[in-house]
């Protein structure tokens, strides 16, 4: 498939003043919604990672479980979910990071990833990159390469991916949109 031919930023619904008033939420509920068009999405990640050597998709809670399931399905891989803290039965390490407004804390099992193991991280949108950072960090000290992390939507004003990449990881989105 051809992404370059698919406007996927016209799926994509914009909601100024959402959660905060200086912010414009982009809410990808208007293309889950249309199953042609969540179905050209997954396929696009598919498509580029068809070839890759790959032992599992990391999907961030929550929207990454929602399109990560189905990329590593098609892909016929593992999918690992990196969750909020206390969500997660086992063994588990966290990593906290900075929130606008306080922290928060992501966690993964340890049991289903090794050192070696080959991943793609995936979320749906990045914008200051905290969770995703945090995530690899989380992969990182598991001993995990990270291929690369993936997203439908970058924010790049907002720095995230800048972020991402300065940790040496590729970083993949399927479209942007300026500001916040």
């Amino acid at each position: 498939m051809d992404d370059n031919n698919f406007d996927l930023t016209a799926h994509i619904r914009s909601v100024p003043g959402w959660p905060e008033p200086h912010v414009v939420f982009r809410d990808i509920c208007s293309l889950l919604e249309d199953r042609k068009v969540f179905k050209q999405v997954i396929d696009l990640f598919v498509e580029r990672y068809r070839d890759t050597r790959i032992d599992a998709i990391v999907g961030i809670d929550a929207r990454g479980f929602i399109i990560g399931s189905p990329i590593a399905y098609l892909l016929d891989v593992g999918f690992i979910p990196v969750r909020k803290k206390g969500k997660l039965p086992g063994k588990t390490i966290s990593e906290a990071y900075e929130l606008e407004y306080g922290q928060a804390e992501v966690e993964v099992q340890t049991a289903w990833l090794r050192d070696g193991h080959h991943v793609v991280l995936v979320d749906d949108l990045i914008a200051t990159g905290g969770t995703m950072v945090a995530a690899l960090n989380l992969l990182q000290r598991i001993g995990v390469d990270v291929l690369e992390s993936s997203a439908i939507i970058d924010l790049p004003d907002l720095g995230g991916s800048r972020k991402i990449a300065d940790m040496g990881v590729n970083v993949h989105t399927f479209c942007e949109f300026d500001g916040h």
